[in-house]
């Protein structure tokens, strides 16, 4: 069941039907038992009442035994389930078990055969409730008892007389909760249509304003998920923007370069030319791979791809790799991995991203000559792998600017691309690490810390 409306209406149909059901059972119950009560009290008053008649020779005993022995005593009287008009019958006996007297619903035989309080008993196949008073003084005892099966109907009747009305406002109870779920699924329903009327560049946040309590949290949610949206498209506007610009320069000095080589007669003018051209050509072709690299580290997903690296042979690859550029500036590279150092599981592409970004920084941004140290260790579930380098460093407020995509260093000159920091910020993120940076006596440290 998917729809919030219909399992709402039948989880509200199911509850009110359950409370509907048990109150009329309990209905049931109580009105059975409070019937009982009352006429058990009617049968009790009456029967005591007869006694007291007779104490009181209200009702002349001798008389109406003598009625009895002339065979003057009425004939039976049998009363139908729905008539409650003659529902009590009285009987009254001598101790000596003759029938003295009886009421015209009472049967012809001794309603019950005990002495005194109450007492079911079966009489031609019909049960009855007896409350029976023995009156020593005149010699008797009265009986008056009820059918129980007039008792029943007496309670079905009640409980039906409940039960017809409640039944004929179970649809109009249907109706007014199928009614009230759908005015209270209307704001849901005025944030879907206002959802669906809005356009792929539409991405303001929703109004909150006025709208109920429960929805406020889904309404928080997909604003917060619009704003991330916009953002990523703004970046993803002024990336193109730089990339085109970055793209454009050295495109342009190529042509410039192609065409005073093509026009010019001179050696050394065309081997100049030729040397801005590879010069231009290798800035462009790291640009180029830099922006492939940016959007491999976008769309990877470190928990989809993970390995089990060493991490010292990942360096060591990576330093092999940077060869021709460390040779062409005669720097050096040292590595020194502690050898409590394991392997770990991680995403091999994104730590490869972030160190080979940062070595070739730290090669292209270091002096001429110098060295590079490079330091692996393993601490407390972190493994730090720190990049140090002799060129003149950043101050943290050029740390900050520079992990911002296309920003160059006021050192870098025009070999940087502005885009190594924020590769390597981007990946060692995905990895759950963090990118830190600090001046110390042996040079300017880049370190990068991820969990082991």
């Amino acid at each position: 069941m998917t729809s919030i409306r219909v399992r709402l209406i039948a989880i509200l149909l199911a509850t009110t039907g359950a409370v509907w059901c048990s109150a009329v059972f309990w209905t049931y119950l109580s009105t059975q038992h409070q019937v009982e009560r009352v006429l058990d009290a009617r049968l009790t008053e009456a029967a005591r009442m007869v006694s007291s008649l007779l104490t009181d020779h209200h009702i002349e005993v001798a008389a109406v035994a003598a009625a009895a022995t002339a065979g003057d005593i009425p004939p039976e009287f049998t009363a139908g389930r729905s008539n409650y008009n003659r529902q009590l019958s009285c009987q009254i006996w001598s101790l000596e078990g003759r029938l003295v007297s009886r009421s015209e619903s009472a049967p012809a035989i001794s309603l019950a055969n005990h002495s005194d309080g109450f007492e079911e008993t079966v009489i031609n196949g019909e049960r009855w409730r007896v409350y029976a008073v023995v009156n020593k003084t005149l010699g008797v005892r009265v009986l008056v008892g009820d059918s129980l099966e007039i008792r029943d109907g007496l309670v079905d009747d009640v409980v039906k007389g409940q039960l017809i009305p409640a039944l004929a406002i179970l649809p109009l109870l249907a109706a007014l909760i199928w009614f009230s779920v759908d005015r209270g699924l209307a704001p849901l329903n005025r944030i879907a249509n206002a959802l669906s009327g809005r356009s792929a560049d539409t991405l303001h946040p929703i109004e909150e304003a006025g709208a109920p309590r429960e929805v406020r949290p889904l309404l928080a949610s997909l604003n917060a998920l619009f704003g991330r949206v916009r953002e990523a498209r703004e970046r993803e506007k002024t990336f193109i923007a730089y990339a085109a610009h970055e793209l454009k320069t050295p495109l342009a000095g190529l042509k410039t370069q192609a065409q005073v080589a093509l026009r010019s007669d001179d050696g050394s003018i065309r081997d100049t030319a030729l040397r801005h051209i590879s010069t231009s050509v290798d800035r462009t072709g790291r640009l180029v791979r830099q922006l492939i690299d940016m959007a491999a580290v976008d769309s990877a997903d470190g928990s989809r791809s993970i390995e089990v690296v060493d991490v010292a042979t990942v360096i060591e690859e990576i330093c092999a790799h940077l060869d021709t550029l460390r040779a062409a500036r005669k720097i050096t590279i040292r590595m020194h991995a502690g050898n409590a150092v394991k392997a770990a599981s991680l995403d091999r592409t994104l730590l490869d991203l972030a160190v080979k970004n940062i070595l070739e920084n730290a090669v292209l941004h270091s002096p001429f000559g110098s060295q590079i140290e490079v330091m692996l260790v393993e601490t407390e579930g972190l493994i730090h792998i720190d990049v140090i380098d002799a060129g003149q460093g950043m101050t943290p407020e050029e740390v900050r600017r520079l992990i911002g995509r296309f920003n160059r260093g006021a050192h870098q000159g025009g070999e940087g691309t502005g885009l190594g920091l924020p590769i390597a910020e981007m990946a060692v993120q995905k990895l759950g690490g963090r990118l830190s940076f600090a001046q110390q006596a042996a040079g300017f440290v880049v370190r990068i810390s991820f969990p082991s």
